[in-house]
This record gives structure tokens, C-alpha cells and sequence, in this order.
């Protein structure tokens, strides 16, 4: 059992990006929900964000994904990478040099894994990616089996669920589970949502520690 840590308010000496990753129906945006409330209930500014977004080249993707158009693996990482160096610009830099905590839905770790699936290289992309985006200061991968994510998105409409196949799903989930790294957490999302976000909580209560002035 993971020890609940209270949180008090620190002053962060620079904007902190944490980021949240995993397959649709893995909890995602729960999380991501229930840090930013708990974060601004502390004091702190928190901004979300998320990835398609919500500017031209993440309209266009979900444009293309309602049409059923098919895509090249190539063509599907120019226009995420088109995507994600606009919201670079216009919201990720902007809001981490006010000193704010963002919580981001999805990031480079996502087209790593979804385009990587269908052949990409993994490497190339991270490279491509790291060029242009501010590092992460934390990445939460949810890991949930994609028939059990499947089944907890089920009544989503069909235009929401870009690349949602399961054995496509279950190579995107082994290239996830391969992602390490210091600042790399790996949780079990089949877990209950309280006790997922209790791990969040001391991950995230470290990484304030470790940011205050």
C-alpha cells in the first residue's frame, strides 16, 4: 500500500510539463482531472492541455479520422509533429515560463508508440520530436489491457477513437511498457482510480520537492 502524502505549497523556481500517457481507456483524463484540482486546491496554477489539440493541425487530425481517411504512417507523424510544434509555441512554453504547472494528455510518447506500431522507427521519432519540445519533467504511462480499455470506451462515438484496434492496441502497449527513464513512471490503470492517483500523488509530491526554490 502506497503511503497518502499531504501536500503543502512550494515556490517553483521554473514551470513544470507532466504528462500523462497510455491507450484511450486507460484513465487518462481522470487523472489528469483529479491532479489539477488537487494541485489548485494547494495554490498552484495548473493548465491543461492536450494532444491532438485544439489548433489547426490537431483539427485536421481529427477531421481525417472522422472521414475514415487513410493515412501513411509518414503522413500520420507530419501532421502530429505539425500539431504538437504549435502547441509547443502557442501553449506549452508560454504557460511553463509563468512558472505553471501543466499537465498535458498525451505527448511525443504517444506518436512514438502509435506510429512506432505501425513500423515507424522509434528512435527517429523521439529524435525528431526532442528537437523542438521541452522535456517532460514527469511521464505517467497508464498500462491497461486493450480489451479492457476497449470495453471502457465503448459508447464513445467512432470519431473519437483514432488507431483503437486491439491488436494493433497490444503493440502499441508493448512499445509503452518499453518506454524507461528516471522521469518515466509505469502504473497498472486496471487499478481503481484512487489508488492509481494515490501513486500519482507521491510521484508528483517528490517532483515539487525537488522544483522548489
Amino acid at each position: 500500500m502506497v503511503k497518502l502524502i499531504s501536500m503543502r505549497k512550494v515556490k517553483l523556481r521554473r514551470g513544470l510539463l507532466i504528462v500523462f500517457e497510455g491507450i484511450d481507456g486507460s484513465g487518462k483524463s481522470t487523472q489528469i482531472a483529479k491532479l489539477a484540482t488537487y494541485l489548485q486546491k494547494q495554490g498552484y496554477e495548473v493548465v491543461c492541455f492536450q494532444e491532438p489539440s485544439q489548433g489547426k493541425w490537431g483539427k485536421l487530425i481529427r477531421e481525417k479520422a472522422r472521414q475514415a481517411a487513410s493515412l501513411s504512417p509518414e503522413e500520420e507523424l507530419r501532421f502530429f509533429l505539425l500539431d504538437r510544434r504549435e502547441n509547443v509555441e502557442r501553449n506549452l512554453w508560454p504557460a511553463l515560463n509563468q512558472k505553471k504547472i501543466v499537465l498535458l494528455d498525451r505527448y511525443y510518447f504517444s506518436t512514438m508508440a502509435y506510429q512506432g506500431a505501425r513500423g515507424l522507427r522509434v528512435e527517429e521519432i523521439k529524435r525528431r520530436n526532442e528537437a523542438f519540445a521541452p522535456p517532460p519533467d514527469l511521464v505517467f504511462i497508464l498500462l491497461i489491457e486493450p480489451r479492457e480499455g476497449l470495453q471502457r470506451i465503448k459508447n464513445r462515438q467512432r470519431a473519437e477513437l483514432l488507431f483503437e484496434e486491439e491488436n494493433y492496441l497490444k503493440k502499441v502497449n508493448r512499445l509503452y511498457a518499453s518506454f524507461k527513464g528516471k522521469n518515466i513512471i509505469q502504473l497498472d490503470a486496471s487499478a481503481s482510480p484512487e489508488e492509481v492517483f494515490t501513486q500519482i500523488k507521491t510521484h508528483v509530491h517528490n517532483l515539487l520537492r525537488q522544483a522548489a526554490s
